[in-house]
């Protein structure tokens, strides 16, 4: 045995090296291999005592926990998940992680296996989105590992396999969100515009009490939302995030049909749901389902979800001029990134730039230019009322039939 001041060599009759040390646990500690030269032992014993050193050294040991065991512990550590994230969480774990890499101890984890586990689960016909999810949820578990002192290393390292990439959404025309609503029962129309026209999430609908519509100044307080969780339990609480709790412009094309709703389908008291089942019950996505196919079929659409209402109305209210930030103020999100989705530039709005730009070139002539192309939206910023959508027309080809929409500001 060559002693050495860190750790000690000796040389097996195979003739290859092995490497021990004591670590910080006071046992003595094996190389997980054995060497075919010296230098390679003593390399390695080198570094087990830099990260002594500057406080990295992992008990080796510790990660022999099964990812099983401390998934499930992880989750159910997060106190602050939202009921809708936590069951989510639990079914990535129990349906997509834990069948094949739970028993494995973490330690046991290597880049090749995650690797190969992501392919798996692809071939299997997981889809994108889903296995976008799982791997993003594993990734996040193993880096509490790694703070935990489990593991060295977070072994999840596939570049862009935590991105999603959902394929492109229908976005409606003006007259299709129309035509649909008007295929609504009478009790379901207002929501319809409402979660296009105020880009309004449907649970934030569901959840949505007299108390928070103000038809008279045409303002939505959205301070609360309803999610409905795989077991049918309803759960109504804060947004998900403080930036989900915002307040938002109704556009005043609606209030007409706003208060026609409350009159109609709405109780008195401040705290009766804005919209509810035929009988008063909270609205449910099982029981509003029949109702939005009969819309569908109705306005002759197809392969369209509710969700798609909000990104129509995102999607208009960018076309309409909004920034980023009114983006962000009206959609709820805290981040840029949904945002950035829809202020693509689109060959109709960069006309209607460019005619603006045309219009300042051309004022210090005394000759305006004021051209609108058939079909565009035209932003008038010039009133206290906030933006507005003009000339988004209900029927196609007629030029004479236009409805104004106010985004609000």
């Amino acid at each position: 045995m060559i002693k050495r001041r860190f750790g000690s060599i000796r040389r097996l009759p195979s003739g290859r090296w092995q490497a021990r040390y004591r670590g910080e646990d006071g046992l003595m500690r094996p190389a997980p291999i054995t060497f075919e030269r010296r230098a390679d032992a003593d390399r390695w014993l080198a570094q087990e005592e830099l990260l002594i050193a500057n406080g990295d050294w992992v008990n080796p040991d510790a990660g022999l926990v099964a990812l099983s065991d401390y998934a499930t512990r992880w989750v159910k550590e997060r106190a602050n998940l939202r009921p809708k994230t936590r069951q989510l969480y639990e079914g990535l774990v129990r349906r997509h992680i834990n069948p094949t890499l739970g028993a494995m101890p973490l330690v046991d984890l290597s880049p090749a296996r995650i690797r190969s586990w992501r392919a798996d689960l692809i071939e299997a016909g997981v889809s994108p989105t889903t296995t976008a999810k799982a791997y993003r949820l594993l990734r996040t578990v193993l880096a509490t590992a790694v703070e935990d002192r489990l593991l060295r290393d977070n072994p999840c390292r596939i570049r862009g396999a935590s991105a999603e990439r959902p394929p492109e959404r229908p976005t409606l025309t003006v007259e299709q969100v129309f035509a649909l609503a008007d295929g609504m029962p009478a009790r379901y129309r207002a929501l319809v515009m409402l979660g296009t026209f105020a880009s309004m999430r449907f649970g934030e609908l569901a959840a949505l009490q007299r108390q928070h519509l103000d038809v008279d100044t045409g303002m939505i307080d959205i301070r609360v939302a309803q999610v409905e969780l795989g077991t049918g339990e309803l759960v109504t609480g804060p947004p998900k995030t403080a930036a989900g709790r915002r307040v938002v412009a109704v556009p005043t094309q609606l209030l007409p049909d706003l208060r026609r709703h409350l009159e109609s389908f709405v109780g008195p008291s401040p705290t009766d749901l804005v919209f509810a089942g035929p009988k008063g019950a909270p609205l449910r996505r099982s029981n509003f389902q029949k109702a939005w196919q009969q819309g569908l079929e109705a306005a002759g659409l197809t392969g369209v979800h509710f969700h798609d209402l909000r990104h129509t109305g995102n999607t208009l209210a960018a076309q309409a001029g909004a920034t980023m930030s009114d983006l962000m103020a009206r959609m709820g999100h805290a981040s840029t990134r949904a945002a950035q989705i829809y202020l693509h530039t689109t060959s109709q709005r960069d006309r209607v730039v460019a005619d603006a730009l045309d219009n300042m070139l051309t004022a210090r002539s005394g000759t305006r230019v004021a051209r609108e192309p058939v079909g565009a939206s035209r932003v008038d910023l010039g009133n206290d009322e906030g933006p507005e959508i003009r000339g988004l027309q209900r029927g196609a080809g007629d030029g004479n039939r236009t409805r104004t929409v106010s985004l609000g500001s």
